[in-house]
């Protein structure tokens, strides 16, 4: 029998999704509903220095939609609202109440050393199972010169890290940023300051859109707007790049997220390196109870393929990413067309026609393959409106 229990850092999961540090963590009410329902843990809104300042803009959301199903979200809401002191009884009760959940302190402070280290030294002393430093926020804090300001700079996530790590009592996650030109550069920074683990993506630094009758950008604050963070399904494939980069450049355990919406993004991003997946658009989109449907998806599939646990299908995909240069290029795959399905519509000729080949043609009735002309690279199966296109 399969279980979803995992273990990271000496912190047992019982199952391997939680909350990310978001609007679904901003309230101990909630965040005790999020664990009724069963999610394995939570990390909290992040917590700042009570004298920093957090005035929030109205409106903070702005969503990215194909027909109606949101693809796309950018939000450039600020951190908790909370007090230092509410937060230290809000994670007292939720332990009391939640014994087996995971709470994980996300924290951020400007670039002073006794700010992040007294914040850590308070926290030391709470039921936190753990702390993730918040070096990569897009929106509103670096301009204050932190979030996305420190994330960004490797000496100074460095030099942060070595701070934290001088009075941490409990394992140290650092959350970093996509929008850097090499991750696993920052990666390696934070790891060799001491951190005991890494947790990505954060937003994706965006623009969300323009109203072309009045030039008003997207979201709409009383006709301006700043660049925020997006998230969604979206930017699955970026977070999932940076993980898997991330891996092939460290062995320290990893909480991956960025655009999981079901069981099986968070089963790829196992497969590229993830220990245990972080949630947060999806939610604010659908609800906490998802957590039910992302559960059973994950056991059914580990019971398919015989196995165990999360532990057992994380990395499995890393030994299949490669270089460019060396990628078996011998074997040429070309389209094979369904004549059942196939409509005859004739967008592949067109789009094959006019993307660089003409390797396709529409012939009494058949959609024909010039061999000679093709180049496999899959195009046309990927704009058939019928999927009646496979490449063998």
């Amino acid at each position: 029998m399969a279980t979803l229990t995992t273990h990271v850092l000496g912190i047992d999961f019982e199952n391997p999704f939680i909350l990310a540090s978001a609007p679904p963590t901003a309230k101990i009410a909630s965040i005790d509903k999020a664990f009724t329902l069963g999610w394995g843990g939570a990390v909290l809104k992040t917590i700042t220095p009570d004298n920093l300042e957090m005035i929030e803009a109205s409106q903070r959301y702005a969503t990215w939609k194909v027909g109606n199903k949101v693809c796309g979200f950018e939000n450039i809401e600020l951190l908790s609202h909370l007090t230092i002191q509410q937060w230290l009884e809000g994670i007292k009760y939720l332990k009391q109440k939640h014994p087996t959940k995971v709470q994980i302190a996300s924290i951020m402070a400007p670039v002073i050393k006794e700010e992040w280290q007294n914040l850590v030294r308070t926290f030391n002393q709470s039921e936190v199972d753990a702390f993730e430093l918040n070096f990569s926020c897009p929106h509103g804090m670096p301009e204050k010169g932190i979030g996305m300001a420190i994330g960004t700079n490797a000496e100074i996530s460095s030099m942060i890290t070595k701070w934290v790590m001088e009075v941490a009592q409990k394992p140290v996650f650092v959350k970093l940023s996509p929008n850097v030109t090499n991750i696993a550069e920052i990666a390696r920074a934070v790891e060799n300051a001491g951190a005991n683990g890494l947790s990505a993506i954060n937003t994706v630094q965006s623009l969300m859109g323009i109203d072309l009758d009045t030039f008003e950008p997207m979201p709409n604050v009383n006709g301006k707007t700043t660049f925020g963070g997006y998230s969604g399904i979206s930017v699955k494939p970026i977070g999932l790049r940076c993980v898997a980069q991330i891996r092939q450049n460290s062995t320290l355990p990893i909480l991956g997220m960025g655009g999981v919406a079901n069981w099986h993004d968070a089963a790829e991003y196992m497969t590229v390196g993830a220990d245990v997946v972080q949630v947060c658009t999806e939610v604010m989109i659908n609800g906490y109870a998802i957590i039910e449907s992302m559960k059973k998806g994950l056991l059914n599939y580990l019971e398919s393929k015989n196995l165990h646990s999360p532990a057992d299908l994380k990395n499995r995909a890393i030994a299949n990413l490669s270089s460019h240069e060396t990628l078996p290029k011998a074997t040429q795959v070309y389209p094979h067309i369904d004549d059942e399905t196939c409509v005859k519509c004739g967008k592949c000729v067109t789009i094959c026609d006019e993307s660089e080949h003409s390797a396709l043609s529409l012939v009494g009735g058949h959609i024909m393959v010039d061999r000679k002309a093709c180049v496999g690279c899959s195009l046309c199966s990927h704009v058939c409106p019928k999927s009646a296109i496979k490449m063998k």
